[in-house]
């Protein structure tokens, strides 16, 4: 396979599944795609396996790429041995962060039953979360008004209200929220507000 990937390439490269976490913050990612089997996905639950999972140390404490095999932290739960039992015998880890030292991180986890990844497949799939994190980034152009005001409607205030606390006029808040909808490619005041505080624009 050549050329960059898109989403629909991933099942063929990740036979067994993957996970994509975008733009982590504190705690949540702004975006999660979990395409690893379901009753993995149970048991991974149930028994709490990522407080113990080497991979997921691994994603929150580098960048780049790296072979499961050549993860060599412990493995006190026995996640990988478990992994294998559903099909995921071959792995490969990539992370990417902000280039500043606060900045959020994307990640993915990609799994085959097969065979390892070979290089020019991790290159791929590196350059694929590389550039959705890119992608995912949040807007830059969205003004301290803009973001007055989402901050306004994330409290639940109404428009009345918060054109009177700026001290401006309805219209001037609908334009601000309408400006903010368009850089953050949200449908509603309500969306733009949730978007932005994912962000940590707000």
């Amino acid at each position: 396979m050549t050329g960059q990937l898109g989403p629909q390439d991933l099942p063929i490269l990740a036979k067994a599944g993957y996970y994509l976490a975008l733009r982590v913050g504190f705690a949540f990612p702004l975006e999660e795609i979990n395409a690893l089997p379901s009753a993995w996905v149970e048991l991974y639950t149930a028994e709490r396996l990522m407080l113990q999972d080497p991979v997921i140390r691994w994603v929150y404490t580098n960048t780049g790429t790296i072979r499961w095999s050549e993860i060599c932290d412990d493995d006190p739960g026995d996640v990988m041995r478990k992994a294998r039992e559903f099909g995921m015998r071959y792995g490969l880890c990539v992370a990417v962060s902000d280039p500043v030292d606060e900045g959020q991180r994307s990640f993915g986890s990609f799994a085959r039953p097969d065979r390892e990844f070979m290089d020019d497949e991790i290159n791929l799939l590196s350059d694929f979360v590389a550039r959705t994190h890119r992608a995912k980034a949040p807007p830059t152009n969205v003004t301290l008004a803009e973001i007055e005001a989402l901050r306004m409607v994330k409290q639940g205030k109404r428009l009345k209200e918060i054109a009177y606390q700026l001290g401006v006029s309805e219209g001037a808040v609908k334009q601000r929220l309408k400006n903010a909808k368009l850089k953050l490619g949200a449908k509603t005041g309500a969306q733009a507000a949730a978007l932005a505080s994912q962000f940590g624009l707000i």
